[in-house]
């Protein structure tokens, strides 16, 4: 129970949201910072010590890893892409229809860079699907859960931005009405839409905002997560839900496994 002295950090630090985002606890003991280091995503990105449990291959874990295997693709072919792509209107048209006739291999690398996109948007929201089908969003993993939700959020984004990169008439409209739909939010949606677009209509303004984010923003903040979400899973460990009884908390699959993440 919190006590009247207590400040509101104190009382912040005690709280399920904060917990399930920090998991050494709250003290200035040695123990405690020595927790807070080992827990660190950027000082332990490759834990020194993992259940083996978490090396093994399953059916389901190739959805994840499939996932980052798309990604990669991506990154790959999208650098070789940016190589003979140009991000002004009046460049951008004629530079995919070189991919398609002049370039070598051109169409070959696009089409698997906008399947490879296609396969990553399918292949999270089944990974999605299957994490909450099998109660892995219970404590202690909800905070990795919302990491998910927020790199599911980030591939749909990256989807989107890439889509009006070709500059035909099937990225121009596609743009325009999903520009008109968010205008159609209560409040801010004007707003939202013109910093989208950087102006009233799809122009170059949208064409250089959109290719910026695809390329550089929303590809690093991916790469952040992924790190924070891979991380967090060798911490965390696997965890079952007993199907008959749908209720029932996530618990971990041995005792000793309990008593590591009571320590963790």
């Amino acid at each position: 129970m919190p006590r009247k002295t207590d400040s509101y950090v104190e009382k912040l630090q005690r709280t399920r949201v904060w917990r399930s985002m920090f998991r050494s606890g709250t003290g200035s003991s040695t123990l405690h910072r020595a927790l807070a280091i080992q827990q660190n995503v950027f000082l332990h990105l490759l834990s020194t010590k993992v259940r083996r449990r978490m090396l093994t291959f399953r059916a389901t874990w190739y959805l994840g890893a499939l996932t980052l295997g798309t990604f990669f693709i991506l990154v790959v072919t999208g650098i070789l892409l940016m190589l003979y792509y140009h991000p002004s209107v009046p460049q951008a048209y004629a530079d995919v229809k070189d991919l398609k006739f002049v370039v070598s291999s051109g169409m070959f690398l696009r089409n698997l860079h906008r399947w490879s996109a296609h396969t990553m948007v399918f292949l999270v929201f089944a990974h999605m699907f299957r994490v909450f089908y099998r109660g892995a969003y219970r404590p202690p993993r909800e905070f990795n859960w919302v990491v998910g939700v927020v790199l599911l959020l980030i591939t749909l984004l990256l989807s989107y931005t890439g889509y009006l990169l070709p500059w035909d008439q099937l990225a121009f409209w596609a743009i325009t009405v999903g520009s008109n739909i968010s205008s159609a939010v209560p409040v801010f949606g004007d707003e939202v839409r013109f910093l989208m677009l950087g102006g009233h209509q799809v122009n170059a303004n949208a064409l250089l905002r959109f290719y910026v984010l695809h390329c550089v923003v929303l590809p690093l903040a991916a790469v952040l997560f992924v790190a924070v979400h891979m991380w967090r899973i060798r911490k965390d460990g696997g965890l079952y839900v007993r199907q008959s009884e749908p209720g029932r908390e996530a618990v971990p699959e041995t005792a000793a496994e309990e008593a590591v993440l009571e320590k963790v």
